[in-house]
């Protein structure tokens, strides 16, 4: 054929092309059909038979296994359908999507020689997996799994390329001791057992008060008030004619003072004087501060009202809350590390003085107290405090990196390197946590090597491999 012939002959081509699209969009016609126009005018210009032409494409055999939409989007249908416009699906027979008769495995070359073709699955991932080469709906091959890549357990074989790009990083499981540091709130309150309350055991008027308030410091048996009971006043007047009549019959008197509260250096004064005093001090037993002054010049205090309240603030407790899950870990004797907002760089060492047998409902923790010593009283009542506590009985355990662990909610996985580019999903259990490492107390073993980044990404390949292992099974039984 001439140089002008061919050029005649392509442009007649490109206006078959044309008249066919314009046919297609017009009438609503199919790929299929669309095809068979185009080699119908391309046979009319070339001069033969349409036929002939046609007759090149195998034809379809075997049963309907499917309907597939005429424009070639992704719907199907398992029974004859049609589209909203009313064209008809187009039948898809066995020959031209999977074949259903056992094949043998085939090889393909590769760079390190021959590997074994298992099947072959979706490009995107979905749950379809052919025994031969096919192409999806979007004409994406379907990729091909070899022998070396599948295992039900979910084995993944990842090249030395994918895993420098991936960044994929592994580490030693390691046996050594976790000692779990608890972080916790706290505030400061009053060791209860120093605190003193100041009353009266008979009626007595308050004649005069010292200059005590309240937040002034007070040793033991220092002069708080003087006050005038009648009662002891009587009985003090009984012991001194006891003491004169014979010291036999002063023992009663004496115990009579004891009872109404009279201290007994005041007693031995009565006994050394032989006078009973018409007024008594009211002294403090026990060094500290005063939290509460009630006495007032002239007023009248009942039997058991409170006059004072002291406490010796020298020691206090910093009651923690700690979150029940960790509670458990603790036991007395635990030291505490303590800080507190008000003095910024210091730090003080307490120990766990008790653990409260109960939970808040509400915040589900438990108050634990920690004894804390205050001897220069900087220490406030109620200031904040932030409390570390360390726990663990110094006894090696199987530890790994957190970022190793992956867990789904109801199971915990990490992801173990086999060597040689294998890496394969274990189930863990796992205990405590602290300073970035997880405890293991079952699954591995000391020396496993597992990964620490990227570990979503092969967990999601192993699942996937795992999952058309599963699909395919049921064909390599028939």
């Amino acid at each position: 054929m001439s140089v002008l012939g061919k050029v005649v002959l392509i442009g007649a081509v490109g206006g078959a092309a044309g008249w066919a699209g314009l046919a297609a969009g017009d009438k609503g016609w199919t790929p299929a059909t669309l095809a068979d126009g185009v080699r119908t005018q391309i046979a009319a210009v070339a001069g033969t038979k349409a036929e002939a032409m046609t007759a090149a494409a195998p034809e379809a055999t075997g049963p309907v296994i499917y309907y597939r939409h005429p424009d070639g989007v992704a719907d199907w249908s398992a029974t004859p359908a049609t589209t909203p416009d009313g064209r008809s699906f187009i039948p898809v027979f066995a020959s031209e999507d999977v074949s259903f008769d056992p094949a043998a495995a085939e090889t393909v070359a590769a760079d390190d020689g021959e590997r074994t073709v298992l099947y072959y699955r979706h490009p995107m991932g979905l749950p379809d997996t052919s025994p031969v080469p096919k192409l999806d709906s979007m004409g994406m091959d379907y990729l091909p799994v070899f022998a070396d890549e599948a295992s039900d357990t979910g084995t993944v074989t990842v090249s030395p390329g994918k895993l420098q790009r991936t960044g994929v990083r592994t580490t030693l499981a390691v046996l050594a001791p976790m000692a779990t540091t608890i972080r916790a709130p706290g505030i400061v309150a009053l060791d209860d057992r120093t605190v003193s309350v100041i009353a009266l055991r008979a009626d007595a008027f308050i004649e005069t008060v010292e200059d005590v308030t309240t937040g002034s410091h007070v040793v033991a048996g220092a002069p708080l008030a003087t006050l005038y009971s009648p009662d002891v006043a009587a009985a003090a007047a009984l012991y001194v004619s006891d003491l004169r009549n014979g010291e036999a019959r002063a023992d009663g008197s004496r115990q009579r003072l004891a009872n109404l509260g009279v201290p007994a250096i005041v007693i031995d004064k009565i006994a050394a004087d032989r006078r009973a005093p018409v007024s008594m001090p009211l002294t403090a037993p026990r060094s500290g501060v005063v939290l509460e002054r009630m006495a007032v010049e002239g007023m009248m205090s009942g039997a058991g009202e409170t006059l004072f309240r002291i406490a010796d603030t020298s020691m206090v407790w910093i009651m923690a809350d700690v979150p029940e899950r960790a509670v458990m870990g603790l036991v007395r004797g635990d030291a505490a590390t303590i800080t507190f907002p008000g003095l910024p760089g210091e730090t003080f060492v307490g120990v766990v003085g008790e653990i409260y047998p109960q939970v808040d409902m509400q915040t589900r923790t438990a108050r634990v107290r920690i004894d804390l010593a205050n001897p220069d009283g900087r220490l406030l009542v109620n200031m904040f405090a932030d409390v570390a506590l360390a726990s663990g009985d110094g006894t090696p355990v199987v530890q790994v990196p957190e970022t190793a662990v992956i867990d789904t909610g109801d199971r915990q996985v990490v992801i173990r390197d086999l060597g040689d580019g294998k890496f394969a999903p274990q189930d863990v259990v796992v205990g405590r946590q602290d300073a970035g490492m997880i405890e293991v107390q079952d699954g591995i073993a000391a020396g496993d090597r597992v990964v620490t980044t990227s570990t979503f990404l092969i967990d999601a390949e192993s699942n996937l491999n795992a999952a058309l292992a599963a699909l395919t099974a049921p064909e390599a039984d028939q």
